[in-house]
């Protein structure tokens, strides 16, 4: 890699007409959608899904999510059943992933799939990942543009630090609304199979179409992408459910913290204690303690309801051992 950066696209026609030609032309493009930016490339040309995977790092057994604009985008590329189609006309757009049976004659790279019969697929309701994707006019591979563990973006500074030349250009879109990765929900069995929390719930997908399956997860094997057991990961390592912090921490608080004591720097998800507020400050706030050059960050516990699930599913991946 060199030290030449990306540029940064504005998302006006005629920079998401250049986009857009550029993933036709196999080129990877960093994207805003509501959850994370993602590093795109052509899903059905194995080249480009193969560069994403060593832009990223990334373990070639860990599956991508092809983002298309509508839902009869996606049924040209899975076969979707009755409950497919429910939750995408109440969740579509937005951060829900289905992993679907793979049409073969879709002519996806089977690197999407990471060799599955299977494909996780999602319509984003960002209104310039929605642009980007009909200026394509390809279904789009596009996991989170950072190296594989690292902590997501949410902004395009953040890719550009992550991932320096290894992309071609940056769309830009501001900061992302949800800030934490889709929800990701296997329909590929009789039983619903929830792979990944996110910001659709669960008990909002068991209202529409009854009980649903936790995944305990195998990181050896992953059937969707966030899967591995050590992810999201700053440099420093992670502490969670500190109440305090030492003096070489970088501590990451939430609610009230003012009579919390310790951290060489600080930074708080939400002083409301507004796990929305929280969820899209989570992988910024990650970011920019992790450059304090402290020995750990210490976080303070989150309330594991709602939108917490999700949080603390990212926070315990980031705290998990590395291998």
């Amino acid at each position: 890699m060199t030290d030449k950066h990306p540029d940064i696209i504005p998302a006006t026609p005629a920079g998401l007409a250049r986009a857009g030609e550029a993933l036709r032309g196999g080129d990877l493009v960093a994207f805003p959608t509501e959850t994370v930016y993602g590093l795109g490339g052509d899903a059905t040309d194995d080249r480009a899904v193969a560069a994403i995977f060593a832009a990223k790092g990334r373990p070639q057994f860990n599956p991508l999510i092809a983002h298309v604009p509508d839902l009869e985008s996606a049924e040209a590329i899975a076969v979707l059943d009755e409950r497919a189609v429910e939750l995408a006309h109440q969740f579509w757009p937005g951060p829900l992933t289905l992993v679907l049976p793979r049409r073969p004659e879709a002519g996806l790279s089977l690197l999407v799939s990471a060799g599955l019969d299977s494909v996780a697929v999602r319509v984003p309701a960002h209104p310039v990942a929605q642009a980007l994707l009909k200026a394509a006019g390809k279904p789009i591979a596009a996991p989170s543009a950072n190296r594989s563990g690292a902590v997501s973006p949410t902004a395009p500074h953040h890719v550009i630090e992550s991932l320096g030349d290894r992309v071609s250009m940056v769309v830009a879109g501001g900061k992302c609304q949800v800030g934490v990765e889709s929800t990701v929900l296997d329909l590929t069995g009789a039983t619903p199979v929830l792979l990944r929390p996110g910001a659709v719930l669960r008990e909002e997908i068991e209202r529409l179409i009854g009980p649903i399956q936790v995944s305990a997860g195998n990181p050896d094997a992953p059937t969707s992408p966030g899967q591995l057991e050590s992810h999201y990961a700053p440099n420093a390592p992670v502490r969670l459910n500190a109440t305090s912090a030492e003096d070489d921490e970088a501590f990451l608080t939430f609610g009230p913290d003012r009579f919390i004591r310790g951290g060489k720097a600080r930074l708080n998800l939400s002083l409301q204690g507004d796990l929305n507020e929280a969820a899209a400050n989570l992988f910024a706030h990650l970011r920019a303690l992790d450059q304090e050059g402290a020995r750990a960050i210490a976080v303070m516990p989150i309330p594991d309801e709602g939108l917490g699930v999700a949080i603390n599913d990212r926070l315990r991946r980031a705290a998990a051992p590395r291998g």
